[in-house]
């Protein structure tokens, strides 16, 4: 079956996969923008520990997060190889520091296992579910629930 094919599965949509370490996660592709390479950010005083600062994206001040941080996970320490995944959440843009974009997937709500019992509140809160593709498990993750709108004002 071809990528076209793949398309117009019903029911299907693609997902934007990516890689923070040793870990794989995916969002919607329907909230990426763009997928930029790293540029550094003018920080913000009193900001949130995974807000890394502010960047000028064509004229826009966007704010970026270290999603590494934000997820509970090791902080992040930039450099040229980190990619910036521009996303649209609660109609702000927000970019997203990651390791590297590794996939785009064509998925359907069948291959979505959900989030383990074992994971914490704050894990199942923004863990929409588990994708098990090709040998590899890739967490999806709901950017509403990773950012409520109070904190993306905020950002």
């Amino acid at each position: 079956m071809n990528q076209t094919s793949k398309n117009l599965i019903e029911g299907a949509r693609e997902l934007i996969a990516f890689r923070i370490g040793e870990q794989e996660f995916c969002v919607d592709i329907m909230s990426v923008r763009e997928i930029r390479g790293w540029t550094p950010a003018t920080s913000l005083p009193h900001s949130p520990g995974f807000v890394l600062g502010v960047i000028n994206l064509r004229g826009a001040v966007l704010p970026i997060i270290d999603l590494s941080n934000r997820l509970g996970m090791k902080e992040s320490d930039p450099s040229a190889r980190h990619v910036i995944i521009v996303t649209q959440v609660h109609q702000k843009f927000v970019g997203l520091l990651v390791d590297a974009v590794s996939d785009i997937l064509t998925v359907t709500d069948e291959n979505i296992q959900p989030t383990p019992e074992v994971s914490s509140e704050l894990d199942k809160s923004f863990a929409k579910g588990v994708l098990a593709i090709e040998g590899r498990m890739i967490c999806l993750i709901e950017l509403e629930s990773l950012f409520p709108e109070d904190e993306v004002e905020a950002a």
